[in-house]
């Protein structure tokens, strides 16, 4: 039995077996399991298996904290007999109240659509700013590989990028209605309108005038431009899924094909252009004018927001309160070009936090606890993830979160001292420090260098003050019991 298919093994029979799980899932580093009896599973066991790294509850899931060998985990379960990604039997809460709507749950709800969303369309973003980045190094500015007037530099830095933000509506309008469970060629279609060509010409030419609306259907539609903008299509969505579903009850089957779509979208447009659309866009400047208060005023305000973001980030994010910082940092990136506090202040976060187990790894001694920790350490700064280093240094050995909450505090000193700044959504491992590449050598630099000072601060703070007397004692004792067990397999 391989180390993935013993924890597949142990994790279903401390939840209750195959018969009290509904279905499961996986996400990068979780199983996600929905039981028929929640009273079962024993937090304390499974967080003892070889391997679980942690456990919770959340939005009414199991959620079993693997790792990035999780997709192996899952499988094994799923070849036990376990019914994967199946639907949940309705009718096991039948006996159970239904949780009343609140403001908490309708904040969580509107939270949800927002980050899975913007989440789901992160690949993309991520994507087109590497060809942006790939051209600013090898550009004029840099190493002057390539010419300005270059075609290469050309398809790099506007062609693919723009490929990429440019069309971020209809990207959105796509994700935003697999979420809602509303069509999503009509979601597509709703990004569209928002950025389609007579528009855009249309307020192109009004610039020049000064004329501040158009006319749809005889009422007042405000002129801005949509692309590259998130809140104005987010808004539009849930009307349009629940304009669809009204639709979708009252016209016959046999008409439906052609009438749903036809009359969703006949509401849509004014409502979208005159109403959703306008208030989309004046709430996106504010959020903008926000970030823009926060990162690039400069000054004691910049220093104070990046050093308490960098320091908390990683609190934030088992929390899930990180989402909403996230989304004004995505949104102030997509609207200037660039962030200075947010984005920044998050990655400089993941360094302190692979830092925090990189010190782990190089003071203790006992060998299964080191290549975790190495393993922690490799999956953050390779791989992306910071969960492993969290729950499997930080929550077992709490006084490592002093080296992350240090490392983080002074490099997002340093980062707010020197004003760095961030220009396209970059990779969540150590490819991230790209982002910092457009604003020029100096910015490249303070990043990259703040970055480190993170990272080292972490590691040598938790190296030096991150475990207990008895922690180091009992690291000592296992460390000599493998020796020896070790020299007597030899023996």
């Amino acid at each position: 039995m391989t180390d993935n298919e013993r924890i597949a093994a142990e994790v279903l029979d401390a939840v209750g077996g195959k018969d009290n799980i509904t279905s499961i899932a996986h996400c990068m580093t979780r199983l996600r399991i929905n039981l028929k009896d929640e009273s079962v599973p024993d937090d304390d066991r499974i967080k003892d298996i070889k391997g679980v790294l942690g456990c919770q509850w959340s939005g009414g899931q199991y959620q079993v904290i693997i790792g990035q060998n999780v997709p192996k985990v899952y499988d094994a379960i799923v070849k036990l007999g376990v019914s994967a990604g199946g639907s949940i039997d309705e009718n096991l809460d039948d006996d159970k109240p239904k949780e009343p709507w609140s403001a908490k749950r309708a904040g969580q709800a509107i939270l949800n659509y927002l980050s899975k969303t913007m989440i789901a369309a992160i690949p993309v973003m991520m994507g087109a700013a590497m060809f942006r980045t790939i051209a600013v190094i090898a550009g004029p500015g840099m190493l002057n590989v390539w010419s300005a007037d270059s075609e290469i530099y050309n398809l790099f830095y506007n062609w693919i990028y723009d490929a990429g933000f440019y069309f971020m509506p209809i990207y959105l309008g796509y994700s935003a209605a697999q979420q809602l469970g509303a069509s999503k060629m009509l979601g597509m279609m709703m990004g569209g309108i928002l950025i389609a060509p007579d528009f855009v010409n249309i307020v192109t030419a009004a610039a020049d005038t000064g004329q501040a609306f158009t006319s749809v259907y005889g009422i007042p539609a405000m002129l801005n431009t949509y692309s590259n903008t998130v809140l104005p299509i987010l808004l539009c969505m849930p009307v349009l899924w629940q304009v669809e579903k009204f639709f979708k009850r009252v016209i016959p089957d046999m008409l439906s094909t052609v009438f749903v779509p036809f009359l969703t979208m006949f509401v849509m447009v004014p409502v979208g252009l005159c109403a959703l659309a306008p208030i989309g866009s004046v709430l996106g400047n504010a959020f903008g004018d926000l970030m823009f208060s926060f990162g690039n005023v400069g000054g004691i305000a910049t220093i104070l927001a990046l050093t308490i973001i960098a320091a908390l980030w990683e609190f934030l994010v088992m929390t899930g309160m990180h989402q909403v910082l996230l989304m004004l940092g995505i949104m102030q990136l997509l609207t200037l070009g660039s962030d200075s506090c947010v984005m920044v202040a998050g990655g400089i976060a993941q360094f302190a936090t692979w830092g925090m187990a990189f010190g782990a790894f190089l003071r203790l001694k006992e060998p299964d606890e080191r290549g975790a920790n190495l393993g922690y350490f490799l999956s953050g700064i390779l791989g992306g993830v910071t969960e492993p280093a969290l729950y499997g240094c930080g929550f077992k050995y709490t006084h490592c979160f002093a080296g992350m909450i240090a490392g983080g505090a002074i490099g997002g000193a340093l980062a707010g001292i020197f004003h760095v700044t961030t220009y396209v959504l970059g990779a969540t491992n150590i490819l991230g420090v790209v982002g910092f590449v457009a604003g020029g050598t100096f910015n490249m630099v303070m990043g990259c260098i703040a970055s480190a000072v993170a990272f080292i601060a972490a590691a040598a703070i938790s190296y030096s003050f991150g475990f207990t007397k008895e922690q180091l004692a009992a690291d000592r004792q296992a460390a000599e019991e493998a020796a020896a067990k070790k020299a007597a397999l030899k023996a």
